[in-house]
């Protein structure tokens, strides 16, 4: 959170976004504690899985091993992520990596945390990277590390695009960085929103092809 945000949240504090009391935070306790719950299963199929694990019979469909989501891309959620991204709310960035953290208790064995970065002009435009500021927020709470291992080639713009049409736009949209760090690890992807899955496979692919043993990723909403 930057320092005029810190100073504005002292003298005109939020309004939650889910009840719209006066906080000085995005979600409220309360709302917080009714958000939506997404359980484990498929992110292709939504057969129940362990662990968010993708199933057995989508495996030959992606290159992600495990999609882990926090809630619904609905109500609260989808306003808290509105004034993250378009309003530059940035303590919602925090408020998310906490509503998020927990669940990085489903990925086994040793991980590193990873983002998928933005468009460039998206970037500009907000000034900032938010999914850059959510793994490195989800890094910091908890026990894994975070590398910066992808960068954006292009400026595609995928909303309204359906997942075939995504998966074409996406083609070469990401190239690994950091090649040492990638090989042989378990990369853990993270994102604001699931809609096809495409964005993620295509990170996903890229990490594989530099030599990733293996691919999960944790988002806090699903469309």
């Amino acid at each position: 959170m930057n320092i005029i945000e810190q100073i504005v949240r002292v003298f005109a504090p939020h309004l939650c976004v889910g009840c719209g009391a006066e906080e000085d935070r995005l979600l409220c306790s309360a709302c917080t504690a009714i958000l939506p719950s997404v359980s484990s299963r498929c992110y292709l199929c939504k057969a129940v899985t362990e662990a968010y694990e993708v199933c057995r019979s989508c495996a030959e469909r992606t290159p992600l091993t495990q999609v882990i989501v926090r809630t619904q891309y609905q109500g609260a959620a989808q306003e808290l992520l509105h004034r993250m991204k378009y309003e530059r709310a940035q303590s919602g960035i925090y408020e998310i990596a906490a509503l998020i953290t927990p669940l990085l208790g489903e990925i086994s064995g040793s991980a590193v945390i990873a983002h998928i970065p933005t468009a460039t002009n998206r970037v500009r435009m907000r000034g900032y990277d938010h999914t850059y500021l959510l793994a490195r927020a989800l890094s910091r709470s908890s026990t894994l590390p975070f590398r910066v291992l992808l960068a954006r080639v292009g400026q595609t713009h995928q909303v309204g695009a359906s997942r075939t049409e995504r998966l074409k736009q996406l083609e070469g949209a990401f190239r690994p960085v950091h090649a040492n760090a990638i090989e042989g690890r378990h990369i853990v992807l993270v994102d604001d929103v699931l809609t096809t899955g495409a964005t993620l496979e295509a990170a996903a692919r890229s990490l594989k092809r530099a030599g990733a043993q293996s691919v999960s990723a944790i988002i806090f909403a699903e469309a």
